[in-house]
């Protein structure tokens, strides 16, 4: 089976070009699986509708998330439908089986006052401050998820066209920016990224005091420490900028198709948990026009 998987996640990064995130997720899921199988004799190509849905139960009862289960049947699903598809199996034994309900949570979001406190936070009196101040507009500019954000290099950047070209996996999207994310990224770009870096070859745009590329981590930590220069109490991640983005633009009247293209939803049903964020002027314009409402 070891060698099954390997080849399986050899295809997804390499076929379906699946980013780094998604694939460690896949790695876990499946040799999570192969570990029960192996715990309880079963072998994974005579695997039955009813043992799949054992180990889903088996799952909940070591207390997984929902949405951990649920994500645990789609990469199990994944794996014997690439068996199929290089003619090992014939038959996919996931087939018919629901996957768990999850429940959509909605999202943590802050308000126009709490954006502008936070965004104001990072002064342009050190480099990091530069770097912190353009980073953080850049992420309330765009959407951007924190690692699209991080593997933007300089090349990405459109100043005088006003955009960037947003890379995730084998897709790109172009987002607009707005003149205080360009002003912003001006003037780290000019002022503080060439001090930062010590390799004049770095692409990253986003940089360390190493002048190496910004992590995730890196990237949470700023966020947490202006969250709590700004005295803000509600609980800040990167993801709830990109959440404040996609609210405020709803609110201020944009499309949602425009807003799915923004925030590289493959699916419209993904953006539309924003709905519930809606102005209420709207949703009383809408019940006092609307002949049906």
């Amino acid at each position: 089976m070891e060698k099954q998987i390997n080849q399986f996640l050899d295809f997804l990064q390499n076929e379906k070009k699946l980013s780094n995130n998604t694939l460690q997720s896949y790695n876990r899921d499946i040799n999570q699986y192969k570990d029960y199988l192996s715990q309880n004799h079963i072998n994974y190509m005579k695997v039955t509708n009813e043992d799949i849905k054992e180990y889903l139960k088996y799952l909940q009862n070591v207390g997984k998330k929902t949405s951990t289960t649920s994500r645990n049947l789609a990469s199990i699903r994944s794996f014997y439908q690439y068996l199929i598809r290089i003619k090992k199996l014939k038959k996919d034994p996931t087939e018919n089986i629901q996957s768990p309900k999850v429940e959509k949570r909605v999202p943590s979001v802050l308000t126009s006052q709490e954006v502008e406190l936070l965004l104001n936070q990072p002064k342009d009196v050190d480099l990091k401050g530069t770097r912190d101040k353009a980073m953080l507009e850049v992420a309330y500019a765009t959407g951007m998820r924190v690692t699209e954000i991080i593997s933007l290099n300089v090349e990405d950047i459109y100043i005088d066209e006003g955009f960037v070209v947003c890379k995730s996996g084998n897709k790109q999207r172009n987002i607009p920016l707005g003149s205080l994310s360009i002003a912003a990224l001006k003037e780290y770009m000019e002022k503080a990224r060439p001090i930062m870096i010590k390799d004049e070859n770095e692409k990253s745009l986003f940089v360390n005091v190493n002048g190496q590329r910004l992590t995730r981590q890196g990237f949470w930590k700023i966020v947490k420490f202006y969250k709590e220069q700004a005295h803000i109490t509600k609980d800040i991640t990167p993801h709830v900028l990109r959440h404040s983005f996609a609210t405020h633009l709803l609110q201020n009247g944009a499309d949602l198709k425009a807003i799915q293209t923004m925030l590289g939803h493959s699916d419209i049903s993904s953006t539309q948990v924003y709905m519930q964020f809606q102005d209420n002027g709207l949703k009383n314009v809408y019940k006092k026009a609307h002949p049906r409402a």
